[in-house]
């Protein structure tokens, strides 16, 4: 299961890596388990470690997210931080820090699924100091109804990643300099692919969250202007004329481009000072004097500083210790799980969304044999019929089983 979960490698391969240690050194093995059986071990684990989830005496955040769509469904999945651990960490935290508390499989989702999830999984777990989200307006509008059914109402905290990218789209996406400067260098990106001077193509912008690794572009900008910096005519067939030829006029976007840059950089500094070391008043310090370097106008510093005077106000009543403001962990718990799932031919979430309690928390020994004596492979039916009553798959078989092709109908049940 180790092979599998921390060298991330497919099941199929682990037989193989075994016979070949058992073959090529002194490590003797009675026997080589066949790739199923890890597979079923390790959605063991999982349902193993969901099942052991219980109240903790000590102060802890949840963080709160939605899988991507895989197939016709989606996962909320529920981490629970100790509030202690970006100290003892001393960096941003790692999976090693997080408890997979809930897993929900939903193929509707809104805001009443979201509320009623919650509750079921705070049922079991406790209820959180706070909560840490994304900007969806679904988790929002789902946290927001569980919140005031609480006596007291639970602290929601933003993730500064997508506030930062919500507030950069606003201030940049719709403006002409900005639709001018994307289309250049997307033109001249053509150009540069595949010639001896490709290592100086602009960073690809992404279809979907952009704004979210936006800061790379801004610093390709800045690193290029140094570049474009010299008078008079360049010499034939140097870097210098090459990138005149693909990237014309881009010393006349230098004013758009400089504030582009400078806007990224402090945003980037920014994110870096408060996932890494929380948010409490000397980061705080830190980051509104930042924010004072932005332009006056910026839409980007107004939504900045109103996101660290709301956040600070939150730490200041939960702890004393930094306030966790990222749940960029739960989206590498969800990039891990994808890389595991795509080797598969036709991806749908099935049976295998249990490897996400797996792929986070401790994975000594003594867990690991209390998680598979939580969940036996009787219960690991019970759990897939209960939560995963169809797949691709299955309805593939069920439809040339009836042969239901001729009515054109297709069995979901």
């Amino acid at each position: 299961m180790l092979i599998v979960l921390d060298a991330v490698v497919s099941f199929r391969s682990v037989p193989r890596i075994l016979e070949l240690f058992h073959s090529q050194t002194s490590l003797e093995l009675p026997w080589t388990p066949h790739f199923t059986s890890v597979i079923n071990w390790s959605l063991r684990v999982g349902l193993g470690l969901l099942r052991q989830v219980c109240p903790t005496c000590e102060p802890w955040i949840a963080i709160i997210d939605y899988s991507i769509d895989i197939g016709t469904k989606k996962a909320l999945v529920v981490l629970r931080v100790k509030t202690q651990s970006l100290r003892q960490r001393g960096s941003a935290i790692q999976l090693q820090d997080c408890e997979c508390i809930g897993l929900k499989v939903r193929e509707t989702v809104n805001h009443q699924t979201v509320c009623q999830d919650l509750e079921d999984i705070f049922a079991i777990a406790g209820v959180p100091q706070a909560i840490v989200k994304d900007c969806d307006y679904t988790l929002a509008k789902g946290v927001r109804h569980w919140s005031a059914k609480q006596g007291k109402p639970v602290p929601v905290i933003d993730d500064i990643g997508h506030c930062m990218a919500s507030a950069l789209k606003s201030q940049f996406e719709k403006t002409a300099d900005y639709k001018a400067f994307t289309a250049a260098l997307g033109q001249g990106a053509k150009c540069l692919r595949q010639t001896e001077f490709a290592c100086l193509t602009p960073p690809k912008l992404r279809t979907k969250g952009r704004f979210q690794s936006i800061s790379k572009l801004g610093e390709w900008g800045a690193k290029m202007l140094d570049v474009f910096a010299v008078k008079g005519g360049a010499k034939k067939g140097s870097v210098l004329a090459k990138l005149r030829t693909v990237f014309p006029g881009f010393l006349r976007m230098k004013p758009f481009i400089e504030r582009f840059a400078l806007t990224t950089k402090i945003v980037s500094e920014v994110m870096e000072i408060i996932k890494n070391k929380g948010l409490n008043k000397v980061t705080y310090q830190q980051c509104y004097q930042l924010s004072k370097t932005l332009p006056r106008n910026s839409k980007v510093k107004t939504h900045l500083q109103a996101w660290l005077k709301k956040h600070v106000q939150i730490q200041a009543e939960l702890t004393e210790l930094p306030l966790l403001s990222s749940s960029d962990i739960i989206e590498t718990l969800f990039g891990n799980y994808k890389y595991m799932l795509e080797r598969s031919p036709q991806a749908d979430m099935n049976r295998s969304v249990l490897l996400i309690p797996a792929l986070c928390g401790s994975r000594k020994e003594a867990v690991i044999d209390q998680a598979l004596n939580k969940a036996f492979q009787v219960d690991l039916a019970h759990w897939e019929e209960k939560n995963i009553p169809y797949t691709v798959r299955k309805k593939r078989q069920e439809f040339f089983k009836h042969k239901s092709q001729k009515s054109g109908k297709i069995i979901t049940d």
